[in-house]
């Protein structure tokens, strides 16, 4: 795994760089993160579906 911060290649279970000790793990997504997400996206398009609707009202 190649350090973020300051590029040294490090080996794939390594939890902080051999160079400059940089954290290497990723931070996990809860399922908090896609419920919110996902609520977003539907909010979106829903106004975006009504907006529509009334500009395409006949």
């Amino acid at each position: 795994m190649k350090c973020p911060k300051c590029g040294q290649m490090n080996k794939n279970e390594a939890k902080t760089c051999n160079k400059c000790g940089a954290e290497l793990q990723m931070p996990m997504l809860t399922w908090k993160w896609h419920a919110k997400t996902l609520a977003i996206i539907y909010v979106v398009l829903a106004v975006f579906y009504v907006l529509i609707r009334l500009l395409i009202k006949d």
